[in-house]
């Protein structure tokens, strides 16, 4: 009997996150996550453990935001057919609140599979997003900070002092920085899109203790770009962090087939961010990886992006 290759790369997921009902003509859609889904079928990704995201707790919340957000957020009650505009871009359905407890305690749960050594890497397909969502605030599309929640997690459970948590969505994680921005301990890195939403993020935002590191780029600025700041300054600064724990935003609306900002990478750059950030992951983290999805909005150009950032997780 052959013997069974093992499973390292987990894919969390939950159908509930497709009741989150943003209306017509929302860029953030369900199709968004159909089309990440389809993408990670097929023989490549056969060695993917999947599983079913949990609904995060109020402890695992209130880590992160205040009581008052949490009570607003699952307390609100639209009827069937509704939504609750929570400011210009944010929307509440009668399945967001759902949606929004699974995609944050998929986070949670991907910390556990990478603790618990039954999955090195693991990727939280999920909507809706979370960098942008504050202590108190829901915004730019999301309800709740799912990667700060994971990273909290991580130190509230596991006993780990230094977690990171890297962006590479075309739009700054504002609401992320701020809830890292006093802790020494929790470190946040990103390249985005400036001048663009959420306004936010540029160089001089270092943190308390330096654990805060961006690299504004602007419209137009290609890969090359990309890697260059990825390269000479942020994983620089990541390395010097030395965290214990590896999270990722991933969002892969910086693509240049996406029409909500002006960046110009290609499909390969994802790849590329994707192996440096596993090399720091085998450094100082024993391979923990885990990458949670925020933004990418072009169908095709999020599900070929998201497709080689899981094969890269599956072969390196």
């Amino acid at each position: 009997m052959a013997e069974e290759r093992p499973v390292t790369v987990a894919l969390i997921t939950h159908e509930a996150c497709l009741a989150h009902d943003t209306g017509p003509w929302h860029p953030e859609c369900p199709d968004r996550l159909r089309a990440v889904l389809r993408a990670l079928e097929g023989e490549a990704f056969s060695d993917l453990l999947r599983e079913q995201a949990p609904l995060a707790t109020e402890e695992q919340l209130a880590r992160v935001h205040a009581e008052r957000h949490i009570r607003t957020i699952l307390d609100l009650a639209p009827g069937p057919g509704e939504s609750i505009p929570l400011d210009p871009d944010t929307v509440f359905s009668p399945g967001s609140r759902e949606a929004a407890l699974r995609a944050a305690g998929g986070a949670v749960m991907g910390v556990d599979a990478v603790m618990e050594g039954w999955a090195r890497r693991v990727f939280v397909a999920v909507r809706p997003p979370g960098h942008h969502a504050g202590r108190a605030q829901a915004m730019g599309f999301c309800l709740f900070s799912n990667a700060a929640v994971a990273a909290r997690h991580a130190q509230a459970r596991w006993g780990l002092r230094r977690v990171a948590v890297v962006d590479f969505d075309v739009h700054h994680g504002n609401g992320t920085q701020d809830i890292f921005y006093d802790d020494p301990d929790l470190f946040y890195a990103s390249s985005h899109q400036f001048p663009c939403y959420p306004g936010t993020g540029t160089a001089a935002e270092h943190g308390v203790a330096g654990n805060v590191a961006n690299a504004p780029l602007p419209p137009g600025a290609t890969g090359k770009d990309f890697r260059t700041v990825w390269s000479d300054v942020l994983l620089p600064a990541l390395d010097g962090f030395a965290p214990e724990l590896l999270i990722v935003s991933a969002g892969f609306d910086a693509h240049k087939a996406d029409l909500l900002a002006q960046l110009r990478l290609e499909t390969a750059d994802f790849g590329w961010i994707t192996e440096q950030l596993l090399r720091v992951a085998t450094r100082h983290c024993r391979g923990r990886l885990v990458s949670v999805l925020e933004g990418g909005y072009d169908l095709d150009a999020l599900a070929a992006s998201a497709a080689l950032h899981v094969r890269t997780l599956l072969q390196a």
